[in-house]
């Protein structure tokens, strides 16, 4: 018996730090073929596409084919599914920009080649800008958030929900104090309300949370959780 519990407790020890590296690459906001994308997109457009350079950009064409394939293979992160529908339709617009490359190159047609680096960039450009996350402050929210909602609520693991509740006020009196940047500057009124009800969804989580209170309902903890998503929806959906 003791030989049995020695081993459970080592087979827990080996398991746990996998599960938890699995969480890990799950909540990063980070897609490595896009990132590798990059060592071809810049000299493209930093240095073939303003000298009009349209032989270096020829030359270029089979990494721009491939570095592009391996943006379509890839997986998004967990942490990014409610982004897949945008990203699968700009990805779809950045192999039609490939297409359109090498149909420039083949022709040996100039300016049709400078438009289609310019399309193929402008794409590539739209792709960051979906997975970067707009403020570093609603980033960390949200890694918090991610867990609790995909976790440890349909878990049912209160003790986890309750770390999470403090976590997430944590995160929000950092994201209270953010500022936007100068080109979402217009979006100031609108990021601030949004914000504002986030808020009130977090405090309303750790109201019905609080170890001084009887433990929620099974219906009370989904009204809170599932609202305070909504509301965080809701705040991304100012940047969109």
């Amino acid at each position: 018996m003791v030989k049995l519990l020695a081993h459970t407790v080592l087979l827990l020890a080996l398991v746990s730090p996998l599960a938890a590296q699995e969480h890990d690459e799950e909540t990063r906001a980070t897609v490595p073929a896009l990132q590798k994308y990059h060592t071809v997109i810049y000299p493209l457009w930093h240095t073939a596409w303003p000298a009009k350079d349209t032989a270096m950009m020829a030359k270029l064409l089979p990494d721009i084919e491939k570095g592009a394939s391996a943006v379509k293979a890839a997986a998004l992160p967990g942490i990014l599914r409610d982004k897949k529908p945008a990203w699968d339709e700009e990805v779809q617009k950045l192999t039609d920009a490939v297409t359109a490359y090498r149909g420039a190159v083949e022709a040996k047609d100039s300016e049709k080649l400078l438009a289609a680096a310019e399309e193929l960039h402008a794409r590539y450009e739209r792709l960051v800008r979906i997975i970067r996350p707009v403020l570093r402050e609603l980033d960390a929210f949200h890694t918090t958030l991610y867990m609790l909602y995909h976790y440890y609520w349909p878990e049912n693991n209160l003790a986890k929900i309750r770390e999470s509740a403090t976590a997430l006020a944590e995160k929000m009196a950092g994201l209270d104090t953010a500022s936007l940047p100068k080109r979402l500057e217009p979006k100031t009124a609108a990021f601030t309300d949004a914000r504002k009800k986030l808020g009130n969804a977090v405090h309303g989580l750790q109201e019905i949370v609080s170890p001084a209170h009887d433990d929620p309902t099974p219906a009370d903890l989904k009204s809170a959780v599932t609202w305070l998503h909504t509301c965080y929806q809701e705040l991304e959906r100012v940047f969109d």
